[in-house]
């Protein structure tokens, strides 16, 4: 069994989407006062690796505790896109190379090398980001989830989260962002979790990703 975590770690200095408060970790019992630690977190909902449902932008659709927890687990496929220059979009073109894998995947991963680049200013950068013919490719194939090592799906200039919209306005899918690991998932099929926290009411969710090979 090899598994390989997708997850970046959670703390008080992290990177977290512009105008978003950080997460904070207090201490709220100790071992030498109450016999054991536990600490009270206070975070948004989309901090760090994390998944969005339909009911992120729109109030009538799904929320991720009415998701059936198939819809978290499946085969993936990591699309190599670290090439790609800043700014510039994936084409479909890119994710025909891998032919029926494409196809196949349940869930489709973008590797633009940007978890590089976590805890710096250079990871609010102008990343690159998917096309339209990439949406609809997502679309039609009825995946379960897209996810990417970069803050967002949608560039952070398009305060109209465009893409979010298209993929969410009809279609059970997750967005997962703030990926990171991607590279070294290899170019073939593999099992991806990413198991959102059962909140009621959930609008999104910090995520443990993990990707799993067996024997």
């Amino acid at each position: 069994m090899k598994v390989i975590d997708l997850t970046h770690v959670i703390a008080e200095v992290m990177p977290v989407y512009p105008g978003t408060e950080p997460p904070k970790l207090a201490q709220a019992n100790t071992y030498e006062v109450d016999g054991f630690k536990e600490t009270l977190m206070t975070m948004f909902s989309h901090t760090g690796t994390h998944m969005d449902p339909p009911a992120h932008l729109f109030g009538h659709r799904t929320t991720l505790d009415k998701m059936d927890i198939t819809q978290f687990v499946g085969k993936a496929l990591v699309i190599d896109c670290r090439d790609l220059k800043n700014g510039e979009q994936v084409s479909i073109d890119r994710i025909k190379k891998y032919g029926a894998k494409a196809d196949e995947a349940e869930f489709i991963l973008f590797n633009y090398g940007w978890d590089k680049k976590w805890g710096t200013d250079d990871y609010f950068g102008d990343y690159p980001y998917v096309s339209d013919e990439v949406v609809d490719f997502l679309i039609a194939g009825n995946k379960k989830g897209v996810g990417m090592d970069v803050i967002g799906i949608d560039p952070i200039p398009d305060e109209n989260l465009t893409i979010h919209k298209k993929l969410f306005t009809n279609n059970e899918i997750v967005v997962i962002e703030n990926l990171m690991n991607l590279d070294q998932c290899g170019d073939d099929l593999f099992w991806f979790f990413a198991l959102p926290l059962k909140w009621d009411n959930a609008d999104g969710s910090p995520i443990r990703a993990l990707a799993f090979w067996e024997d």
